[in-house]
């Protein structure tokens, strides 16, 4: 199986995913892909109140397994709504290959949702990820905020940097 990234409406990702099954069903698509939209789950302060939410891991991206995205599969994507584009080229949807794969494959390895992460501190004050999906990310830390229970990890995919915080807790 094949890793694609779609690049939909920032916020749309559930109802294109959702839009996309109605078009399916209604031309009687036999195989209907496998769509991963990774969550995370974070740890809001709001009033002092601690609670646990769900956002996106990836705003505005959509990663569909597939064996070959043919002409009437890339049809009826592009008419969903919300679709954007493929990456890295509309024109010829490519799959994932490398450290790209190697990165997505790590977090569809948890699920659906990237839990909490468990942490320690070593004697210099160094973050030590236990468990969870910053396990093996150590490296791309760039930021700890212990208050907010967060962490900002630096990731390259397709030849871009960006951040996202994934949260952790602390263990003793």
């Amino acid at each position: 199986m094949n890793f694609y990234v779609i690049q939909v409406i920032t916020g749309s990702e559930e109802n294109f995913i959702k839009n996309f099954k109605v078009i399916a069903e209604n031309a009687c698509q036999t195989e209907i892909p496998e769509f991963f939209f990774p969550q995370k789950k974070l740890i809001i302060r709001k009033s002092g109140l601690l609670s646990e939410k769900l956002y996106p891991l990836f705003p505005g991206y959509i990663f569909l397994k597939y064996n070959e995205i043919d002409n009437n599969l890339l049809g009826m994507l592009k008419s969903s709504a919300g679709f954007c584009r493929f990456l890295p080229d509309n024109k010829k949807p490519e799959s994932l290959k490398g450290k790209d794969l190697e990165l997505i494959l790590h977090f569809t390895s948890f699920g659906a949702v990237a839990d909490i992460s468990t942490a320690k501190f070593d004697e210099n004050d160094r973050i030590q990820i236990v468990s969870g999906p910053l396990k093996g990310l150590e490296g791309c830390i760039i930021k700890v905020d212990r208050r907010k229970k967060r962490v900002k990890v630096k990731l390259d995919f397709y030849e871009n940097s960006f951040l996202i915080d994934l949260g952790f807790e602390i263990i003793q």
